[in-house]
């Protein structure tokens, strides 16, 4: 099982629901793909600490998380994968620093974040994280 995160934050005061929203993607050099941060779970680890984990490992900053959303089942390599992921609030202020597994971070606009996924399965996280949004 893999834990992931899909940590937004708000660049602007809000006049309406998720104005100002930006959501985080990541670029994986190795797979040359736009995704949402997430990592494999280690042994005696629980789920939402993985995913927070994961986070802070491949963007560099650090994040409260919130509530659960959808677990995705898809095939990597011909094998069955299971993801589960929380929305979560980014830290202010905390930079990101390339790394060997991300070398680049992006900060977008959830329309934005829709295009630039690589896969359609992460573009239905998007679309759960904002439906989470309006109802909290």
């Amino acid at each position: 099982m893999c834990c992931g995160g899909t940590p937004p934050r708000h660049t602007a005061r809000r006049t309406a629901r998720n104005d100002g929203l930006e959501i985080a993607l990541v670029h994986r050099p190795r797979y040359d793909d736009w995704s949402h941060p997430k990592g494999k779970l280690k042994r005696g680890e629980d789920a939402l600490h993985c995913a927070v984990r994961e986070v802070v490992e491949e963007t560099g900053i650090g994040c409260t998380p919130g509530v659960e959303l959808p677990t995705l089942h898809y095939a990597a390599r011909g094998r069955p994968k299971e993801v589960r992921y929380w929305a979560a609030e980014a830290v202010p202020d905390e930079a990101f620093v390339p790394n060997r597994e991300v070398d680049r971070l992006l900060w977008l606009p959830p329309e934005a974040a829709r295009s630039r996924l690589t896969y359609d399965h992460d573009r239905t996280l998007v679309d759960a994280l904002l439906t989470a949004l309006d109802e909290s």
